[in-house]
Formats: structure tokens, C-alpha cells, sequence
């Protein structure tokens, strides 16, 4: 059995034990506000495009919020760079994190499918599971009996099945997408000396051996751990992800996920990539505790907005389209003329109109793309 590589002794407790506490309350503070917040629908999307774009950032790629919106209602004003889509990535897998019940992305089956592995999990990782039913059962070996069938018959296999394929795409048949097997690794964009399924068993007994210790600690060592850890190779930021979402199963962030690319985007990078261990801890507690106030301020601003712009619907008529717009602008970052058009189904004189009526701050100011957002 492998040997820990990361270890949770010599916590220095007495000096993580004040930014926990500050931390916490700061976190259950803006999860009681998001619970009776007008504009909570809004602020928890608001708050994944954020995120997506700020797990870029830290990554250090520049994605704009703009494009990451139009990209994601398909309105692309450009063609897409590789950096816009794993936003996207990040962002798609935000929402579906917040769509399932707060204890699925940790649960077996929903590690596996945010980490794009079929099969069981690692028997290591399986064993460091505590007793919540799931069994402990080692996993069998794979099957290596295809070791030794002709290579070349399988090479002609797979171009038989691609022109198979590409026959039916052009012939306009309905073909549905190619799902990649998860144990495909192309070594040109993977190292194959890399064991994922060993790190992602060691995270999983660091998840294991921290339980029992205050929320926010466990989260700020989990962070911690997947970065000294280096889990995935192309998926670094799916560790925070994790994390929130272990806050939402706890209850502290039980009514949105919290951000935290977004605040570790405000700590400094030599506090984050510190050589102490104690230093990276209190930079992701101090993380976390700027992602919530960010949250806070984001929140109150968005609840200003619309109590501004619904004293402009006051004596409309029942027809209007003005209400739509509110709900449209406050659940996107900005939104442009194709996309009030799109959503609400005016035309773009129309949707120019009720622009100007609700008084929209325009983000770009650029003649052929215009785009506008809440004050």
C-alpha cells in the first residue's frame, strides 16, 4: 500500500484557529443573505462566471467576462480561444455541482464523473472512505487480455469505424458525439508516468482523515493538499470546486457555492505558492474568508440594482417585456443585443428600447457589439 505522502500532523492550530473562526463567520453571513436574497437566482449565476473566468486567472490566462457570457449563450463574437472553453468547462461544471444535492460531488459516483473516469474508484481511495455505507471492497485489476491482439488489426479497426462515422455525418444521418474512453491518455498532452488514480486516492484520505475538524479548516487543508498533491494534470482547478462543495454538504454554504478562485484571486501569489505550509494555509483560509466578503458586497449591490430598476416598472402595462429584462440582466454579468433578443423575442430596434428605458450601463462602448450591464 502506498505511503502518505502528505501528512495532517503539526497543524500550527494556534495560528490557524483566528482566520478559521473569521473565515466561518464571514461565510455563514453571506449564506444567510443569499437564502432570503430578492436576487439569489441572479447572484449564483453572477458567481459562477466569476469563478470561471478567475480559475483561469490564477492559472495565469486572461479570459474576459464578456466572452466567457456570449460563449456560453453561443453568441461568439469571435472564435473561440482554448482558454474560453475550459472557462466554460469550469463554468458547466459550477452548475452542475449546484444543480445536484449537496452531497453528490463528493459522493462515489459523483467524484467519478466530475473527475471523467468510468469504473470504480481506486481501492486506496475506496478504503479511505469512513462509514457512510460505501463499501470497502478492494477494486479488481483491468482485464489485459487484449494484450496480445494484433496491433495493426486494431489500427485498421478503429479507421473502419472513423470512416464508418464520417459515411453517416455526410450522409446527414444523426450521429451521436464519440465519448473518449477515460483511460485514452494521449502522451502528447499527457505524461503517462503521471498515476492520477494514486494521487486522487491520497486526496481522498487526506478528505478522510480531516474529518472531524472545524468546516473551514478541513476546506483551507483540502486546498492545500490538492495543490501540494498536484491531483490532475489539465484539470488543476477542479480541487476548489470540490472544496465548495464540500462547504455546501457541511451546511456553511448551503444556499450557493462559494467562489473560491475568485478569492484567491485577491491573495498575492508568493502567500499562495508559499514554501511553509503553515503560510499556504492561512493564505487559503485567508481565501476563502475574501471570497465571501467579495460575495457579501456582490450581493448587496445586485439587491441596489434591482430595487432601482423596479421603480421603473411601476404602471406598466402587463404585457411588458421590461420585467424579463430585469430578471435577464440581473442573472448575467452583461448582456448584449443578441441576447435580449434571443431571450425575450424583440426585435433589435425593441430590444434597443427597453434598454433605454431601463436605463442599462453600456460595458463596451463599441458601435457593431454593444453590450450593457447594472450600475
Amino acid at each position: 500500500m502506498k505511503t502518505m505522502a502528505y501528512t495532517l500532523d503539526k497543524l500550527p492550530l494556534k495560528t490557524l484557529i483566528g482566520p478559521v473562526s473569521r473565515a466561518t463567520e464571514v461565510l455563514v453571513r453571506l449564506d444567510e443573505r443569499v437564502a432570503r436574497s430578492p436576487v439569489r437566482d441572479g447572484f449564483v449565476e453572477r458567481q459562477h462566471f466569476a469563478d470561471a473566468a478567475a480559475a483561469l486567472w490564477i492559472e495565469g490566462e486572461l479570459v474576459h467576462l464578456e466572452d466567457l457570457v456570449l460563449h456560453d449563450a453561443h453568441m461568439d463574437v469571435r472564435t473561440p480561444t482554448h482558454e474560453l472553453t475550459r472557462a466554460h468547462a469550469v463554468l458547466r461544471t459550477r452548475r452542475r455541482i449546484f444543480a445536484q444535492k449537496p452531497d453528490w460531488a463528493l459522493s462515489r459516483d459523483g467524484f467519478l464523473a466530475l473527475t471523467g473516469r468510468g469504473g470504480a474508484m481506486p481501492a486506496a481511495s475506496q478504503k479511505s472512505r469512513d462509514g457512510e455505507g460505501a463499501g470497502t471492497a478492494s477494486v479488481e485489476a483491468d482485464d489485459r487480455d487484449d494484450a496480445e491482439a494484433d496491433l495493426l488489426a486494431e489500427e485498421f479497426a478503429e479507421i473502419d469505424a472513423v470512416l464508418a462515422r464520417s459515411s453517416k455525418i455526410l450522409s446527414g444521418a444523426d450521429v451521436p458525439a464519440k465519448a473518449a474512453r477515460p483511460d485514452e491518455r494521449p502522451d502528447l498532452i499527457y505524461d503517462l508516468d503521471w498515476n492520477e488514480e494514486e494521487r486522487l486516492a491520497e486526496w481522498h484520505a487526506v478528505l478522510a482523515e480531516t474529518r472531524g475538524q472545524p468546516v473551514v479548516l478541513r476546506a483551507a487543508v483540502l486546498l492545500e493538499a490538492w495543490s501540494d498533491i498536484e491531483v490532475l494534470q489539465h484539470a488543476t482547478w477542479l480541487g476548489p470546486l470540490l472544496v465548495a462543495a464540500l462547504l455546501r454538504q457541511a451546511g456553511l454554504a448551503a444556499n450557493h457555492l462559494a467562489s473560491l478562485h475568485l478569492g484567491a484571486k485577491n491573495i498575492p501569489r508568493e502567500r499562495r505558492r508559499a514554501r511553509n505550509r503553515a503560510d499556504r494555509l492561512l493564505a487559503s483560509l485567508d481565501g476563502i474568508h475574501e471570497a465571501a466578503l467579495a460575495g457579501l458586497k456582490e450581493n448587496d449591490r445586485l439587491v441596489l440594482a434591482k430595487s432601482q430598476m423596479e421603480r421603473k416598472l411601476r404602471d406598466r402595462r402587463a404585457s411588458s417585456k421590461l420585467p424579463d429584462l430585469v430578471e435577464l440582466v440581473m442573472s448575467r454579468p452583461l448582456v448584449s443585443t443578441g441576447m435580449i433578443q434571443d431571450r425575450l423575442k424583440v426585435t433589435k430596434q425593441g430590444a434597443l428600447n427597453l434598454v433605454g428605458e431601463l436605463g442599462l450601463r453600456e460595458m463596451t462602448g463599441r458601435g457593431r457589439f454593444r453590450a450593457w450591464g447594472v450600475i
